[in-house]
């Protein structure tokens, strides 16, 4: 699987689902590429189409349950790879691993607002 492929994953499962256009402005790639990346994706079942009940001329890509375990799976095995790592470190690195989550997690959470594009 592509990288921006996994990243729109990753973005549906965080945001919701979102039009197309939407999600290439997100993904920084153009609309007609991302409609052959959501068709392919729907094709393998990790994706489907629903019409936006507040807005009948829309269409928004949501995550199936593959499409979800999918994202759930890659997230666990990096996880997996970070503890493996980690455990590999000495005890004073471990150690400013633990002092710098803080400003890891704001980096994390100004990423992902950055990926979701300003609020409408």
């Amino acid at each position: 699987m592509s990288l921006t492929s996994a990243a729109t994953l990753a973005t549906l499962d965080r945001t919701g689902p979102r039009r197309i256009t939407d999600l290439a402005a997100v993904e920084g790639v153009t609309q007609p590429a991302m409609t052959v990346l959501v068709r392919v994706m729907e094709e393998s079942g990790l994706v489907e189409r629903r019409g936006d009940a507040s807005d009948k001329r829309v269409t928004l890509v949501c995550l199936t349950e593959a499409g979800a375990s999918y994202v759930r799976t890659r997230r666990q095995a990096g996880v997996h790879a970070f503890e493996r790592l980690i455990g590999e470190l000495p005890g004073d690195e471990v150690e400013a691993l633990v002092a710098a989550l803080p400003a890891l997690k704001h980096l994390a959470e100004l990423e992902s607002q950055d990926r979701e594009g300003p609020k409408q």
